[in-house]
């Protein structure tokens, strides 16, 4: 009689070609809800937190930004560099892919962990970013929103050759790795003169509640929850994940490495996001 060894598991995974049609027949018909993360930005030469290989980072928090000029002068004087690189990237296979669904009538919206606003760029018509857009820049104070590209040039000009010649890494959120940010000027709102930030959802910030409203009414209209390139290590993105499972929609997870979702998911893909997004569009 055959016994199972520690190499032999009792229930083995299907292969991946049957996960894949599993997945395409999910994901086939009007209603499918879209949650993205970092790893589906890879490709278009954006780095993301968690993936597999990528170097561990510390992000600037909220409580950090607000302590006061020093800690934003930091972040400003990083962000200037890193806007630059993140404003040349360009849409890639699997922003391509989702927003060839949504006009073929299957993909109901994307929400969107990332900042880069490349969904909308790629021809997504609806979209919910969930942690807001680095192109957008608002007020502390008086809560004005203006542009991004304004402000980079204002910068620019305070900081004439600023960066120039200078090795840096990207990272995920439009920062660079740069310690020596000496003698940067910041500049700040035009209206009132009060501190700067972009309109993005730090650590440490809430997602405004409207907008997590709106995700949970998406949910529950949606007849599949495709996710991809997210490893669901934020609560912010796992909710919706887990809301899904419990109101019996299916879930699909697409990331290369394991996600906290992968319990939930009626089917796993370890796979890339742009091969995979397209090959659902072909069908």
């Amino acid at each position: 009689m055959q016994t199972l060894t520690d190499t032999q598991p009792a229930y083995p995974s299907p292969p991946e070609e049957a996960a894949l049609e599993r997945a395409r027949d999910l994901l086939g018909q009007p209603g499918v809800l879209v949650l993205t993360g970092a790893g589906i930005s890879t490709d278009s030469g954006i780095p993301d937190y968690r993936g597999p290989g990528a170097p561990r980072r510390t992000p600037m928090s909220f409580s950090e930004f607000v302590s006061g000029a020093k800690a934003q002068q930091r972040y400003w004087a990083r962000s200037h560099l890193g806007w630059q690189r993140m404003a040349g990237s360009e849409p890639n296979g699997g922003h391509q892919a989702l927003a060839t669904m949504e006009r073929q009538g299957r993909v109901s919206a994307v929400i969107t962990q990332n900042v880069d606003g490349l969904h909308r760029r790629a021809g997504s018509q609806v979209v919910v970013d969930l942690h807001g857009r680095v192109a957008d820049v608002v007020c502390l104070t008086c809560r004005d929103r203006s542009s991004r590209v304004a402000l980079h040039q204002r910068l620019a000009e305070l900081n004439p050759g600023f960066g120039i010649g200078v090795d840096v890494g990207t990272a995920p959120d439009g920062d660079v790795d740069l310690e020596q940010v000496g003698g940067f000027r910041v500049a700040g709102c035009r209206l009132c003169g009060g501190p700067l930030k972009p309109d993005v959802v730090f650590f440490g910030e809430n997602v405004p509640r409207e907008r997590v409203d709106r995700c949970y009414a998406l949910v529950n209209r949606a007849r599949a929850l495709l996710v991809a390139g997210s490893s669901l290590a934020v609560l912010s993105g796992l909710r919706f994940v887990r809301h899904a499972h419990r109101a019996g929609i299916p879930v699909v997870v697409v990331n290369r490495g394991t996600t906290r979702g992968d319990d939930l998911a009626a089917v796993k893909l370890d796979s890339g996001c742009s091969e995979t997004l397209a090959s659902f569009a072909s069908r």
